[in-house]
């Protein structure tokens, strides 16, 4: 990403779900790569990403979900963005994720959905083609 400005992520895991080994790896992946990665960590809530999005001026949100709670607290997220007009914030949603949940994420306006077993040059390869789109 020589010469391009970094692109700012904030990766995070939202309600009780504390199972963030995924969403670890997955930030370093994506801070070798060139993105600057803000790591909200564990036990948030959409109204908190809502905030760190404003305050660091993010350009996108990596969300990790094990706990089965990823339709609820990404469409409350969403619908917050939506109303502080921060619709052009992508998102990507991984982890324990229903197939048939899949194409209901992506239909809420998230970017991409990464279920188990994605591999690193994939997760990469789409998340630069998304910001490439813009």
């Amino acid at each position: 990403m020589d010469g391009v400005t970094k692109k700012r992520i904030i990766m995070a895991k939202m309600g009780l779900d504390a199972h963030d080994n995924a969403l670890r790896i997955v930030s370093k992946w994506l801070k070798d790569s060139g993105y600057e990665i803000i790591y909200a960590g564990l036990y948030n809530s959409p109204e908190k990403i809502l905030k760190m999005v404003i305050e660091e001026d993010a350009d996108a949100i990596g969300l990790s979900f094990h706990g089965g709670e990823h339709l609820y607290h990404t469409s409350r997220l969403i619908e917050l963005l939506k109303t502080h007009n921060l619709t052009h914030i992508k998102i990507f949603v991984g982890g324990i994720i229903a197939p048939f949940d899949v194409e209901k994420l992506k239909k809420m306006g998230v970017s991409a959905v990464f279920t188990p077993g994605s591999r690193k040059e994939d997760i990469l390869n789409v998340i630069k083609k998304s910001f490439d789109e813009n």
